[in-house]
């Protein structure tokens, strides 16, 4: 960090906290409308019920087969949901067999930020309505009708005119995120905010979050550097798009004469912050919850440093330090298990000879097996009751936590987690083993 000289964020579930299950619950039943309305769907959808718990980060929807799948860091699929419920084993076999999924294809579609929450539920809950024999669309066309809907809800300001009416119900006032942006500021660096929102909505969020908390600034206006509205990401980081200079008082818009100044923005792009604040781009650290919108292709093409912010990693490390004491019941299972299997590899070089002690070894196992079967169910248990763990699928790290390793450069809950870090402090990899050093 001491070599950052300019931080930036971006706003919605980064600088600025949504109360997620209000919000998407808003989304859930505003689609559901829309769908009744513009695609003539059967007004029984209005019975469904939102389930938040439904949904984790990094899934994705498989249109051709109307499923949600967490994939593993090598794109084959652990885990598969169709409609209401986790298929097993051998139906998602049965599904892809060893396949390797890339999100790139058509028919995938990666829901990756807290925004994408409702639009994998509802999916997956009319699916559920399809598979009991209400006459709907195949899953594809499923698929497109509510990503049409839920666009739409996005750009015509059907949810942001419900935030603006009742932010309360929707935001999130935190003052420890005014106190980091003030420390950071005292340590020299620039400060700054891209987000694709609008000007008239950046500053309803801003006054409402930020203002209250200001100790040594008049308002958010003078606290950062620069603010960046409509900014258009990803296209912002690699294009260079026509930037326009805001009156904060009037909302009104007058072009630019570069260099820009400190001050408040439309549009424009990171080349341009760069080449007028005479930045480059490992002297730039920027957050962000978009993965691929606030950080691959930021990382691919800007080389600014990258920053994640995943909301619910903060209960996920609450339930990983409660599971402490069962993963080391786990692994010292695995460690007699292991020494019995070395002893079996030995007694096979001559099976006749040693058939009896070989069966002897293969109970020992099974019983070893049975033992930690039940403390995996425990193990379990602490986690999405569907998904499970965050970051992995099955035993291995999922395609989504690979993602945030390769081209976050650090990642966390919330940006407040820097509080507990000096603005100078160096954060360094864990050396990870590789197969051959375990």
């Amino acid at each position: 960090m001491r070599k950052i000289k300019a931080i930036g964020f971006d706003m919605d579930h980064t600088l600025v906290k949504y109360k997620t299950s209000n919000f998407e619950n808003l989304t859930y039943k505003t689609l559901i409308e829309r769908l009744i309305i513009k695609k003539k769907y059967p007004r029984k959808i209005r019975k469904l019920k939102f389930n938040l718990k439904k949904m984790s980060h990094g899934l994705m929807l498989d249109s051709l087969q109307g499923t949600i799948i967490k994939i593993s860091r090598f794109g084959k699929v652990k885990m598969c949901m169709r409609g209401a419920k986790i298929l097993d084993y051998q139906t998602t076999q049965e599904l892809y067999s060893n396949n390797i999924i890339d999100p790139r294809d058509k028919h995938i579609m990666p829901l990756n930020t807290s925004f994408a929450m409702a639009h994998g539920i509802l999916y997956s809950d009319i699916v559920q309505l399809k598979l009991d024999g209400l006459k709907l669309p195949s899953y594809p066309q499923l698929a497109a009708d509510i990503k049409d809907v839920l666009d739409e809800i996005h750009t015509d300001g059907s949810l942001k005119n419900e935030v603006k009416k009742n932010l309360g119900r929707f935001i999130i006032q935190d003052d420890k995120i005014v106190l980091l942006l003030e420390t950071l500021k005292a340590s020299k660096k620039k400060i700054f905010l891209i987000t694709n929102s609008d000007y008239e909505y950046t500053k309803i969020l801003l006054d409402f979050a930020i203002n209250p908390f200001i100790k040594n600034y008049k308002d958010w206006s003078e606290l950062f550097d620069v603010v960046v509205t409509l900014a258009q990401k990803p296209d912002f980081f690699t294009e260079k798009g026509k930037i326009l200079e805001i009156d904060k008082t009037t909302g009104f818009m007058k072009n630019v004469v570069r260099p820009i100044q400190n001050g408040v923005y439309q549009g424009g792009s990171g080349k341009i912050f760069e080449e007028d604040f005479v930045l480059k781009g490992e002297d730039i650290l920027y957050l962000g919850d978009h993965i691929y919108g606030d950080v691959v292709r930021l990382k691919k093409k800007s080389g600014w440093r990258t920053g994640m912010v995943i909301e619910s990693l903060k209960s996920e490390i609450e339930s990983l330090n409660k599971v402490r004491p069962i993963q080391e019941k786990i692994d010292n299972w695995m460690i007699k298990k292991r020494s019995l299997e070395n002893e079996l590899n030995k007694l096979f070089g001559d099976k006749k000879k040693n058939t009896q002690k070989i069966n002897k070894l293969f109970e020992k196992i099974e019983s070893i097996d049975r033992g930690i079967q039940n403390e995996i169910k425990n193990y379990q248990k602490h986690f999405n009751p569907y998904w499970g763990e965050l970051m992995r699928a099955g035993q291995e790290e999922s395609f989504y936590a690979d993602l945030v390793q390769r081209y976050a450069c650090i990642y966390m809950s919330s940006i407040t987690d820097l509080l507990d870090y000096s603005p100078r402090t160096y954060f360094r990899p864990y050396r990870r083993l590789l197969a051959h050093e375990i």
